[in-house]
């Protein structure tokens, strides 16, 4: 499952293509090797919708990922698709990493988006709804409604809804109003009655309000009616006196990407809040219109609103479609995939008496590889901080935050230590996009209760997942560190698949005192030894290490390259990749979004195979594994393949030492990879191709489901002993 407004699905910075690419180009290989980042990433929107196709995944799960697919085009409208009228308009546009001209790859865009849309549509009105109908949940139309229907619900909208609605006229003394970006809205054309003379009003369709208004309940079917039809069909009451000639919904969709310049602004905090009120007045990028909209209005609006014909996009459906979040919380078991109650990883399960294990003691024993969200996050990550701001030989909790919930027991457990008296560091990374306003709440009441409160570093986002205990133990200082691939956050913890390595080793602790050091004060570290570090020393680890792959698989040595990622999109990664794989070493990428990476290609990657899963959880570790002759280097953590996390972030991977934690993330690995497991695959001709029945017709194993399996199982093995 994907989560609204926290994708991070590799959308990047709007400025990614400003990065100098000359540097990453190879003369000695082929022109067009990359695949169009933008075209990939519409791409992995598709396999979202794909899966609300999919007559197998539950009916109400299908209105939710026709939601997230909503959501996710809305995000890359606002971000990349503005970030490059930007450029264009600013001249500052270069040509893509395809060779493209930037108008090109607008165009390029609108098609593709325009035919997923009526896709995104159609998949609505002919599937799922008429599905969910069957199963006794009903989304009517205002002309199904009988007498005694309508009449409950003129109750509702004159009690619940005409309070609140604010019709806005365009006349000589009204100017054409400001539309907000992501709203529904309702475009009116009037007539007076007095005058004869035809107006236009525009009406917002309320926000806070349910999209579905429950119309009836009973033991076998709930009704209900979209908001935007009650209002459309009861507009007499707002207009009294008039006379309403024709209606049509819209919505507009706002450049919401904004950059802040750092090195001209004292305070991080104030320049972040105007930017924040000024990305509400961006202008406009995509209008979305029903397909039954008249010229005029249609004329009116695109003149007002200074929009070309490519960006409007007319849909034969509702718009909007984010509205089935709430319609997919319906409490029907039936209609949503099995529960699936996070266990307590082995290591931190209870001993044999069944008291608590203390987390320090665990993970003095030996380093701890949890695997959310099959394995909790509250008795892992939750319980080590949490213990660790009650513990009197606890003198000090360092951490990063990059997204965490509005309630979060993280926040709290950070408090609660400063007011225990603890020394406690929070790097606050203010600038995580669409959580900018939830973060600078954060901080302040950190601040508050006597937490240090940094903001990072300079021109650089700091995305690395990190947190460092330090304890006094019989007069020695230990630290006990955790290093993940995904954020703080209790709540898309239960939605996102992430690693979180805990450990105390001295390795670790040290390199983790070094950096949090770097981000807070003044060091400059130069040297790691289990960690690899953006921007300074990733890169060129892992270009190290997949050259000597390359060397290895010349000598006739063993080699291998794993690579789990959100995005791979750099090119000097991709290019030190096919060199590699014209040696022969076999790569093997797993990647949940955009791909630019092309596989398949006879004398250039030939090597190379790509995969993509996509399920009821969000796949979102990052695993990076290299042969090395035998002795493999394993290394999670928090780095997509993309220049701003490559050279704009503060990123951070850890080696994985553990034998037990290698054969775990190899098996897994090797189960995404499989042929017999169902995935996207693909192709050197930049297609996607879903796998999932086998010849006979029959099903493929779910990764996901097939994990859950695993994880009950070494539960059920440690109860037996």
């Amino acid at each position: 499952m994907i989560e609204p407004g926290v994708l991070d699905a590799g959308l990047g910075d709007a400025d990614d293509d400003d990065f100098d690419q000359s540097e990453s180009f190879d003369a000695d290989l082929p022109e067009h090797r990359y695949l169009d980042r933008e075209l990939s990433w519409l791409a992995f929107n598709q396999r979202v919708l794909e899966l609300a196709e999919d007559a197998s995944t539950p009916l109400l799960e299908r209105a939710n990922f026709l939601a997230i697919f909503a959501s996710n085009l809305d995000e890359f409208f606002m971000v990349r698709v503005a970030g490059l009228k930007r450029r264009i308009v600013t001249g500052l546009a270069v040509p893509t990493n395809v060779g493209r001209s930037p108008h090109e790859v607008l165009a390029d865009i609108s098609a593709e988006a325009h035919a997923l849309q009526v896709r995104h549509a159609a998949a609505w009105t002919n599937l799922v709804k008429p599905g969910l109908t069957d199963k006794g949940i009903e989304v009517l139309s205002y002309d199904a409604l009988d007498d005694d229907d309508r009449a409950k619900l003129y109750t509702y909208f004159q009690t619940q809804v005409f309070p609140v609605l604010m019709p806005l006229a365009v006349d000589p003394a009204h100017p054409f109003p400001y539309i907000s970006g992501l709203s529904l809205n309702l475009a009116i054309r009037i007539r007076n009655a007095r005058t004869g003379r035809q107006e236009f009003a525009r009406l917002k369709v309320p926000p806070m309000l349910p999209r579905f208004v429950e119309v009836s309940r009973d033991e076998e079917r709930v009704r209900y009616l979209p908001l935007e039809d009650l209002i459309a069909n009861n507009l007499s009451d707002l207009f009294p006196g008039m006379e309403v000639l024709d209606h049509h919904a819209f919505r507009l969709t706002r450049n919401e990407d904004f950059v802040i310049e750092e090195d001209e602004t004292e305070n991080l905090i104030q320049a972040l809040e105007a930017e924040l009120m000024r990305r509400r007045f961006g202008p406009p990028i995509r209008l979305e219109v029903t397909d039954d909209m008249d010229d005029l209005t249609l004329e009116l609006l695109v003149n007002e609103l200074d929009i070309t014909e490519q960006e409007v996009y007319r849909l034969p459906g509702p718009l909007d479609l984010r509205g089935l979040f709430g319609l997919a919380k319906i409490d029907r078991p039936d209609l949503h995939y099995k529960p699936h109650l996070p266990t307590t990883a082995v290591a931190f399960q209870p001993g044999d008496n069944n008291e608590r294990n203390d987390v320090f003691t665990t993970i003095r024993k030996a380093d701890v590889l949890v695997h959310h969200p099959y394995e909790s996050f509250a008795t892992s990550v939750q319980a080590f901080l949490e213990q660790a701001a009650k513990d009197p030989h606890v003198l000090a909790i360092k951490q990063t935050l990059y997204r965490t919930s509005g309630d979060s027991p993280i926040i709290q457990a950070l408090i609660d230590a400063a007011e225990a008296g603890k020394q406690v560091l929070a790097l606050v990374e203010v600038k995580a996009r669409f959580d900018e306003a939830n973060n600078i709440v954060w901080a302040r009441k950190l601040e508050k209760a006597g937490v240090h409160v940094v903001y990072g570093l300079v021109g650089l986002k700091t995305h690395c997942k990190l947190a460092l205990v330090i304890r006094e133990e019989e007069g020695v200082l230990r630290h006990y560190s955790h290093v993940g691939t995904g954020n703080y956050n209790p709540k898309t913890s239960r939605l996102y698949e992430d690693f979180g390595l805990f450990t105390v080793d001295d390795e670790v602790g040290r390199d983790l005192t070094r950096l949090f050091n770097e981000l807070s004060g003044y060091a400059i570290e130069k040297k790691f030894r289990r960690l690899l570090v953006a921007p300074l020393h990733l890169r060129k680890g892992l270009l190290r290490r997949i050259d000597k792959e390359r060397k290895n698989a010349l000598a006739g040595k063993p080699s291998r390259i794993r690579i789990k990622v959100n995005s791979m999109v750099d090119e000097q990664i991709i290019d030190a990749l096919y060199r590699a794989s014209q040696a022969g070493v076999p790569i093997e990428i797993w990647v949940r979004g955009i791909c630019s990476l092309r596989p398949g290609v006879a004398g250039l990657s030939e090597n190379i195979t790509v995969r993509s899963i996509l399920g009821r959880y969000l796949e979102h570790s990052r695993i990076f594994s290299f042969d090395n002759d035998g002795d493999p280097q394993v290394f999670i953590g928090s780095a997509d393949m993309m220049h701003r996390n490559l050279d704009r972030r503060i990123e951070a991977l850890v080696r994985i030492v553990a034998p037990a934690h290698l054969r775990e993330i190899d098996d897994l690995f090797t189960l995404a990879m499989s042929d017999h497991t169902s995935s996207w695959w693909l192709g050197p001709d930049a297609e996607w191709t879903r796998h999932w029945q086998d010849k006979d017709g029959a099903p493929l194993p779910d990764l996901q489901d097939r994990t859950m399996n695993d994880v009950r199982r070494r539960r059920r093995a440690r109860a037996v002993r």
